[in-house]
């Protein structure tokens, strides 16, 4: 363990190592780079550099994960080696080591701070950076709740195209293939199909998108099966661009697309009679937990008699369910998960029955690794179009999400459920057969083979 020394030849690192294993509850589990060039640490671990001075204001301003978070975001702490790696790394020692966080109590504070004074370290607070997130108003507010989203999807249409592939496809894909002729646009079009088909969906029948995105699954279940889609959307980038899509490829007759919030749906101009089946896609992590119910309750309002919700959603325990400050403040404000049985909870508390959970857990890890290789290969792209900070801020929330979903301290899973008539008839299969059949050998062809043609639903002349 090193030993404070503040004699007038030690260096930073040996200065500020005392303080670092109190707030740590133990030894580094990182070689720490001072940016007098002094170190300490394990030698054959990964290598915190620490840049300036400003780092350590930083952490006396704001303590804990997001004061750490906006040391990286302004490139005041790097990591030497590959972040993901240095990441992994650290968690791994910490968990070897068995390191717990203690609370640090006032004298510890001020004994910290006296040691940032020795180093030139203490002044006023550091410009918050400007990709911070920074809402008003009631929380879960129609108003806050477009301005959440737009934080976040309405960064540009460019930005997203020059991240995602062309599937435009922002949520986890269903990897069915491997090697070099099977990719992420493979893997989404595999996700979109297998909704589909979970859905029961056949030309004709009426599909509501809600949180549609850049219209993947409206374009696919309209352009492949032939479904009438009404697609909704908080953001205003992605109504613009999925309309834009709608119309190049001459689908003006099957799909509407609304920019409006999830529970202005009953108004909606085409809103006639019921749903044959509503999706909705990595949304509901932002409709807050105490509108949850009513969200729910409006899955099985827009549905017909046995027709069918398919809700795909991540999960977290009741440990930070908005992702940590971190996620909370510069990715997605207002965000909250839980564990995966309340969600199931939720939906049969609204009256609709539960009829399969697929977990993609590790499928989210290969969807979001094939983003973070996508922002590292084409960086100077990524800088030149937001910024440094916000490429960085972009960086460590795929890397960490990706290890989030690797070590199973976040989910993602597919639950398809169904309004059953008023005699209990759900219309359901009676087994999975043809779900699965197929995926991935049309790979990147763009068109996949209907393989229920169970219908959702009793259908009028009015439908037809």
């Amino acid at each position: 363990m090193n030993t404070f020394t503040d004699t007038p030849g030690a260096g930073a690192a040996q200065r500020i190592a005392p303080v670092v294993e109190q707030f740590l509850g133990g030894p580094p589990p990182v070689r720490i780079r001072m940016w007098d060039g002094s170190e300490t640490g394990p030698e054959d671990a990964p290598t915190v550099h620490v840049r300036s001075r400003r780092a350590l204001r930083r952490l006396l301003w704001q303590p804990g994960e997001l004061g750490l978070a906006e040391a990286y975001i302004t490139g005041d702490i790097d990591i030497a080696d590959d972040l993901a790696e240095g990441l992994r790394a650290m968690r791994r020692a910490s968990r070897e080591q068995g390191l717990d966080l203690p609370r640090p109590g006032v004298a510890d504070r001020l004994r910290a701070a006296g040691t940032a004074l020795r180093l030139g370290a203490v002044g006023p607070r550091p410009p918050v950076p400007a990709a911070r997130a920074g809402l008003s108003g009631a929380l879960h507010s129609k108003a806050r709740d477009r301005a959440a989203i737009s934080h976040h999807y309405d960064l540009s249409n460019a930005f997203y195209s020059l991240l995602l592939d062309e599937t435009m496809a922002y949520s986890c894909g269903y990897w069915t293939g491997t090697g070099p002729d099977y990719g992420p646009a493979d893997a989404q079009r595999d996700k979109l199909e297998l909704i589909c088909r979970k859905l029961g969906l056949r030309p004709g029948a009426r599909l509501l998108d809600i949180g549609c995105g850049w219209g993947s699954l409206t374009l696919h279940a309209a352009g492949t099966h032939r479904v009438r889609v009404t697609a909704v959307t908080l953001a205003r980038e992605q109504a613009a661009y999925v309309r834009a899509q709608v119309a190049e490829r001459g689908l003006e007759d099957l799909v509407e697309v609304h920019c409006c919030d999830y529970r202005d749906v009953a108004g909606l101009p085409d809103f006639r009679g019921g749903y044959d089946a509503v999706s909705t896609v990595e949304m509901g992590e932002h409709v807050g937990d105490a509108e949850y119910p009513a969200f729910t309750a409006l899955l099985h309002s827009v549905l017909r008699p046995q027709g069918r919700a398919l809700v795909q959603q991540m999960s977290r325990g009741s440990t930070a369910p908005g992702g940590g400050a971190f996620i909370e403040s510069y990715i997605a404000p207002d965000m909250h998960m839980r564990p995966l049985g309340e969600t199931v909870g939720l939906l049969e508390g609204a009256g609709l029955e539960v009829r399969d959970v697929e977990s993609m857990r590790e499928h989210y890890v290969l969807t979001v690794e094939a983003w973070h290789r996508t922002l590292e290969e084409r960086w100077p792209e990524f800088v030149a179009l937001v910024g440094e900070e916000t490429a960085r801020v972009w960086r460590l929330y795929l890397v960490g999400g990706a290890l989030a979903f690797e070590e199973r301290r976040m989910g993602v899973d597919q639950i398809l459920s169904v309004r059953p008539d008023v005699e209990g008839s759900a219309g359901m299969p009676p087994t999975r057969h043809g779900w699965y059949e197929g995926l991935g050998h049309a790979a990147g062809q763009g068109a996949h083979t209907p393989a229920e043609p169970v219908v959702v639903g009793p259908r009028t002349e009015a439908d037809r």
